[in-house]
């Protein structure tokens, strides 16, 4: 087979959907600690901000781990870092499960977060590959990973949680995760040709495609976009439970929500995706961010059980295609062979913003007793967000064809 031919092919689906697979099992390291952090503030007995630092740290791993190991794609396959990835959650894991304080939980919880990165950014950036035609749709399937997997796992550890305590659960992720993500590693083992990548057009007016920025420029426009977006996306996603115990629903309800969210963010993605192969990432990411922005003003007015499962559906649908779209974007811009690096790079600037989103939401809730003014400064970093992307938008053009 010609390495042209492998575009779009069956083969390029069969590796999507153990992608998919991987993706769903790998990312509970993102969500794991948010359906414990209840728990884990109660047991330590701690404030709310401080019960939000494992969060944090687990994101600022999830942040570098995007970079690191989307280098790594680029130099060793995808096979090889997400076969190490998997030894370093199940570490993390054990670490975890037995740590002493709270401390000791966020220094694991980093590790945690390191490991996870290896079912987003870097499988994102590996199955662009495959895919020409229908790369939108491909990249959110995968992107889409992560939200099953927060969408699955706080349901199936919640009865492990309940009988054993947010320790049995640790213990019982670190030997899925190790047992399942590397033969499945192996099944991704073949890379795309070289030559095919390093032949992809690099985007330029010559070919047709608008470049009103340099690739250093736009990178670092996206990154500062991702960590806007991120910072207002964090409010619902890691305080839902939080917020849910506070009101007197229960962190099972929380639970619920958050599940609820994490479906509609999948509806979302996959909606994004087909939008995306007709309008382009930039178009697709800005229409995204601007139905977050709305949703996130529908949670200042509601608090009441029903409606805060209607403005939690609603959030998910609205804002699940935004963080798929950067790697598009990079992908329309940048040079293919570059695309686990400046992947990885937009990516860890998004978790970045979560990671920050997470801690400062729980800071202003500790300063005011709510968590009105938390959701008010996530709608500024997302009118920021808006702001970058609207300005790349307009300089860019409307449409960019995916490289022919």
């Amino acid at each position: 087979m010609h390495p042209a031919d492998l575009l779009d092919s069956r083969y390029s689906w069969k590796r999507l959907a153990v992608s998919l697979l991987i993706a769903t099992i790998g990312n509970v390291g993102m969500w794991s600690i948010i359906v414990i952090m209840p728990q884990v503030q109660a047991e330590f007995d701690t404030a709310r901000a401080a019960a939000s630092v494992p969060y944090t740290l687990t994101m600022a791993g999830f942040a570098l781990g995007n970079l690191f190991i989307g280098r790594a794609v680029d130099r060793f396959g995808i096979t090889v870092a997400l076969s190490g990835a998997a030894l370093i959650l199940g570490t993390g894991y054990a670490a975890a499960a037995v740590a002493p304080s709270i401390h000791m939980l966020a220094a694991a919880q980093f590790v945690i977060g390191f490991g996870t990165a290896a079912g987003f950014g870097p499988l994102l950036a590996d199955i662009s590959h495959w895919f020409r035609r229908r790369r939108g749709i491909a990249v959110a399937i995968v992107a889409s990973g992560n939200y099953l997997s927060g969408a699955i796992w706080p349901i199936l550890l919640q009865p492990i949680q309940e009988s054993g305590g947010w320790r049995a659960v640790y213990f019982a992720l670190a030997a899925i995760i190790v047992a399942s993500v590397i033969p499945l590693a192996w099944l991704l083992r073949r890379r795309f040709p070289a030559s095919v990548v390093d032949a992809a057009p690099v985007v330029t007016p010559a070919n047709g495609r608008a470049a009103a920025f340099s690739p250093r420029t736009l990178q670092l426009l996206l990154g500062l976009a991702g960590v806007g977006c991120c910072v207002a996306m964090s409010m619902p996603q890691v305080h839902i439970v939080s917020l849910c115990t506070d009101l007197g629903f229960g962190p099972a309800v929380g639970a619920e929500m958050l599940s609820l969210m994490l479906f509609g963010g999948v509806a979302s993605r996959l909606t994004s995706g087909l939008i995306a192969d007709r309008l382009g990432g930039v178009a697709t990411l800005l229409i995204g961010s601007s139905l977050q922005c709305v949703a996130l003003f529908l949670y200042l007015p509601y608090d009441g059980l029903v409606s805060l499962y209607m403005v939690s559906l609603i959030f998910g649908l609205s804002q699940g295609g935004i963080v798929p779209s950067y790697t598009l974007i990079v992908r329309e811009y940048m040079p293919a062979r570059e695309a686990g690096t400046r992947v990885g790079f937009v990516m860890m600037a998004t978790i970045a913003g979560m990671a920050l989103g997470g801690w400062m939401s729980g800071w202003i809730y500790d300063m005011t007793g709510s968590y009105q003014m938390a959701f008010l400064n996530g709608i500024a970093w997302n009118l920021l967000n808006i702001a970058i992307i609207l300005t790349i938008f307009l300089r860019s053009g409307r449409r960019m064809p995916m490289a022919a």
